[in-house]
């Protein structure tokens, strides 16, 4: 997978997860996690734009290692709406593997770029 095809794939996340987060009860206890899913699965597709122009090898595993982290967390918030049942795993599930996917690749891009490939 190239880097233009992990752009739009991290675009479209985005998206998948803005419309998730609408899905959600209006409580209080959702706001929070609408809030934080927003946050860090926006972050996932911005961040990854972002080490596609580092300067520098160090750079590029810097921002990557931050949209690791982000993927990671969104992964975090989808596992909470499931276990939380603030919607059922059916709508959750094809999001979440993906979350768990840009986390690996990302892993993986990461560790190729620290092995100086």
């Amino acid at each position: 997978m190239d880097q233009n095809e992990l752009k739009k794939r991290t675009k479209q996340f985005a998206l998948r997860i803005l419309k998730l987060t609408a899905a959600l009860p209006k409580t209080d206890e959702a706001r929070v996690i609408r809030n934080q899913l927003a946050r860090s699965g926006t972050s996932v597709a911005s961040n990854y734009r972002a080490s596609c122009r580092a300067r520098s090898r160090a750079e590029f595993i810097a921002k990557i290692g931050t949209v690791i982290e982000e993927a990671d967390e969104s992964c975090f918030w989808l596992e909470l709406i499931v276990e939380g049942e603030f919607l059922p795993l059916s709508k959750v599930e094809a999001l979440l593997q993906e979350a768990n996917e840009i986390t690996a690749i990302m892993t993986a891009s990461r560790k190729t770029a620290e092995e100086g490939k």
